[in-house]
């Protein structure tokens, strides 16, 4: 049936291809959600895959759909992931240069500054990835637990507790020398 549903595809029956959607639509929410953690950006990712997909399926070669399936969901939202860690760095640096430029530091100062967060930053990315988000959210990004909470659809205790761990597992493992 997979095979047939396939072919019309590729044929341009376009019933065949929502067939297709409907039938695996939450087997890739799921992969992608595993890899995102996030219900906005896997439903977003999900659209995203079927329109890869449609594309990508005239050089489908009968290797195993669920497996090419799988293949292409979980890129694309390894992907996704990517750009969304660029794009949240890329702020960070941009509002660094502008905090640095409207300060009247000296030369000195300003380097120190920098080469301390580049060590908080490096600190930041050795966390637990379910701690890294919390942390970077809240203290670099200034958010609060409410717009966490509204980004990561979850509790907003779910994001005080997180954070709080987040800061347990710090003091736990570093000491104030690790950044001096």
């Amino acid at each position: 049936m997979e095979q047939a549903l396939i072919e019309k595809v590729k044929a341009g029956d376009e019933h065949a291809f929502r067939v297709l959607v409907e039938t695996y639509r939450n087997f890739v929410f799921h992969s992608v959600y595993a890899v995102l953690r996030n219900q906005k950006d896997a439903e977003d990712a999900t659209q995203e895959v079927f329109l890869k997909i449609y594309l990508s399926l005239p050089q489908y070669e009968n290797q195993g759909f669920k497996t090419w399936l799988t293949r292409i969901a979980v890129n694309h939202a390894i992907d996704m992931r990517r750009k969304a860690y660029r794009q949240r760095e890329e702020a960070a640096e941009d509002f660094q240069l502008d905090t640095n430029m409207r300060s009247e530091e000296s030369v000195p100062d300003q380097v120190a500054k920098k080469e301390m967060q580049r060590i908080v930053r490096k600190r930041i990315d050795e966390l637990p990835e379910n701690y890294r988000d919390v942390i970077y959210g809240f203290y670099i990004e200034e958010k609060t637990y409410e717009q966490m909470a509204k980004e990561q659809n979850v509790k907003r205790e779910t994001v005080a507790t997180k954070l709080h761990r987040a800061r347990l597992w710090m003091k736990k493992r570093w000491k104030e020398s690790d950044f001096l």
